[in-house]
């Protein structure tokens, strides 16, 4: 039976990484952030490329939900990465009830700045954390069955974190998950040349050197009230 796997994840997050895994997998599709143009026509936020995102995608709820989330699978399964932020202001969240719906979260210090590099002066919006937060408990409340990761936790021990992620969906594990080749994939959004140039290097689940970026000191206090859903979060997430 088809699996549709719905990726709820912050930005710089491995999120790419991870999504790279299951596309490797014979028997899935891999979605890049079908809810990108939307998110940037509603709040007319800038973004790198924007425009060609725009372009890229439906800029309407209802046709990236017809399009993407319940597109016809014919055996296979559907992995769908999005980023939390393009959640903000929806108000119907009731499609993710047809969903394994999994949250993806980072240690927020490493988060941010990776993520300020791009974005100057993100917002507790940008980067996910506070609305990953709000749609984990819009969904316990439901008694839906949620998953978090953490990714230094699956960095740690990818085999084993990534075969509980296998259970827990109800698909058996794949070495394809492991590795993949170099380089952009065909199903990379047009935003990739953007955000994607550390992920193309890779080969499989490994840290990046951007990862020990100096946090910049202008950003303490949005530090400061990510902590407080991190934390939360951490608490129910698999462990290496």
């Amino acid at each position: 039976m088809s699996k549709r796997i719905n990726l709820i994840s912050g930005p710089r997050n491995i999120s790419t990484a991870l999504m790279y895994s299951f596309g490797n997998r014979s028997d899935t599709i891999a979605i890049d952030e079908p809810m990108y143009a939307y998110y940037l026509a509603k709040t007319g936020i800038s973004h790198p490329g924007g425009s060609e995102v725009i372009n890229s995608l439906p800029i309407q709820m209802n046709e990236v939900l017809d399009r993407f989330f319940y597109q016809q699978l014919n055996g296979q399964n559907l992995f769908i990465k999005g980023m939390a932020h393009h959640y903000h202001g929806l108000s119907d969240l009731s499609f993710l009830d047809d969903f394994i719906n999994i949250f993806l979260i980072r240690e927020p210090s490493k988060l941010i700045a990776s993520f300020a590099q791009v974005i100057n002066q993100p917002t507790i919006q940008d980067i996910g954390l506070k609305i990953e937060w709000e749609l984990y408990n819009y969904l316990v409340e439901r008694e839906r069955q949620v998953l978090v990761l953490d990714s230094a936790e699956i960095l740690k021990d990818p085999y084993k974190v990534l075969s509980s992620v296998c259970e827990f969906i109800g698909i058996p594990f794949s070495e394809e998950m492991m590795s993949w080749p170099k380089g952009p994939k065909p199903f990379d959004g047009v935003w990739a040349k953007y955000w994607y140039a550390n992920v193309w290097q890779s080969e499989g689940f490994v840290k990046q050197k951007t990862s020990d970026r100096i946090f910049p000191q202008r950003l303490s206090s949005l530090l400061k009230e990510a902590e407080l859903y991190y934390d939360r979060l951490y608490k129910e997430s698999i462990k290496a």
